[in-house]
């Protein structure tokens, strides 16, 4: 922990892997400006940056055109050069979606459409009998393989970041929650556990806070972060060999969630999830009427996520799906994580980046996977704006 500075050119709220990019970014800009980072956590990337499986995505999910789409294969190109250039361990494990009747087949085709789109590299087509060539366990009747994804530690990633920041002579202030916003007439007013800071401008990165510190600069409440909560299961060591890479199913592409899978991290464990309970933070995120619609419109969803939250055997049935030699009892310990899900007031679960403005900053208002993947080319676009802004 340091003291917070008191002024600044620039200041990043969030210090999860985005807001360090960010940072990062701000830095090779303008290199004498004063540029500080203010993490809530007691340490970086111990958000959303720390707890999800760990998988730099290929880019083949996203919808052509989008900024998920824009960002994610070449962010991922930097994510990798970074970690080779910064001795970061990491992996291009690869991965397989796997279709498990013929009614998925259609949606698997879309997503190798969407991927050969979007310039995914590597993508080809597998059949039943070349998907257990190289998942030798698991089971479908067709399979995408994506020889580009890959794994890595992102808190790990952040980390690293954070030094560069700190050799850069920009600060890294950790235990510092910010909680007010005020707007003067040339600065931002940051009120926060250690006082307050006035920067020239700031780039809000801050996750779950994120809508409400929007709305406390003066933007719309529209959309409003909803949390939901993502549990995983970890694989025993012993039978971790079921799995060599990574096992995703064919996603329901109403959702922008990917389902549950199998994920090889860079440690060597196995893990399976996530599940997507919603997690309200308070009475609000329930009320919202966003939230009420979309609760009305996915309540079958919602109802099988609680199962898989309640009991083990419902989660772990999930991946026999994909790899029958799975049991329940092949499962032990895990680990959890919050999603911040931007819900809009029609009922829309956000699917692709939001970035908004307000007087002499920018929010992040929506930044879920592959935001981690996408950080180092988001974080460049972010900062198009900001350069735009303050010229």
């Amino acid at each position: 922990m340091s003291t917070a500075p008191s002024e600044l050119d620039f200041a990043v709220v969030g210090g999860g892997i985005l807001g360090l990019a960010v940072a990062r970014e701000l830095c090779t800009r303008w290199p004498d400006r004063r540029i500080a980072v203010f993490e809530r956590g007691s340490e970086v990337g111990t958000g959303q940056t720390g707890a999800n499986s760990g998988v730099i995505h290929a880019g083949i999910y996203y919808k052509p055109g989008s900024l998920k789409a824009r960002l994610c294969v070449t962010g991922a190109r930097e994510l990798y050069s970074y970690c080779e250039q910064h001795s970061i361990p990491h992996d291009r494990c690869g991965k397989l979606i796997i279709a498990r009747h013929e009614g998925e087949l259609g949606r698997l085709d879309e997503l190798e459409r969407r991927g050969r789109e979007n310039g995914v590299s590597g993508l080809r087509r597998l059949d039943a009998n070349e998907l257990r060539a190289v998942e030798p366990h698991a089971r479908g009747i067709a399979a995408l393989d994506s020889p580009s994804t890959g794994i890595v530690d992102f808190a790990a990633v952040a980390r690293s970041l954070a030094a560069g920041l700190r050799d850069r002579d920009a600060e890294v202030v950790t235990g510092c929650a910010v909680e007010t916003v005020r707007v003067e007439r040339n600065r931002v007013a940051l009120g926060h556990s250690h006082g307050e800071t006035r920067a020239g401008f700031a780039v809000f990165c801050a996750g779950a806070a994120a809508d409400e510190l929007a709305v406390a600069a003066g933007a719309s409440s529209d959309p409003r972060i909803v949390p939901f909560k993502g549990s995983y299961l970890y694989l025993r060591p012993e039978r971790s060999h079921l799995v060599k890479s990574l096992i995703y199913p064919v996603p329901d592409p109403n959702l922008p969630f990917l389902g549950v899978h199998l994920s090889r991290h860079i440690d060597g464990r196995v893990s399976l999830g996530p599940s997507a309970l919603l997690w309200p933070r308070n009475a609000g995120d329930v009320t919202w009427p966003g939230t009420l619609r979309a609760a009305r419109r996915w309540w079958r969803t919602g109802r099988a996520e609680l199962r898989h939250a309640l009991r083990k055997e419902t989660f772990a049935a999930a991946a026999a799906h994909y790899v029958p030699e799975i049991r329940p009892e092949d499962f032990d310990g895990g680990f959890h994580g919050i999603r911040a899900q931007a819900i809009a007031r029609d009922g829309r679960l956000v699917d692709d980046f939001v970035v908004s403005e307000t007087p002499r900053a920018l929010h992040v208002r929506n930044a879920p996977s592959p935001a981690a993947t996408s950080s180092l080319a988001l974080a460049r676009l972010i900062c198009d704006r900001v350069e735009a802004e303050v010229r």
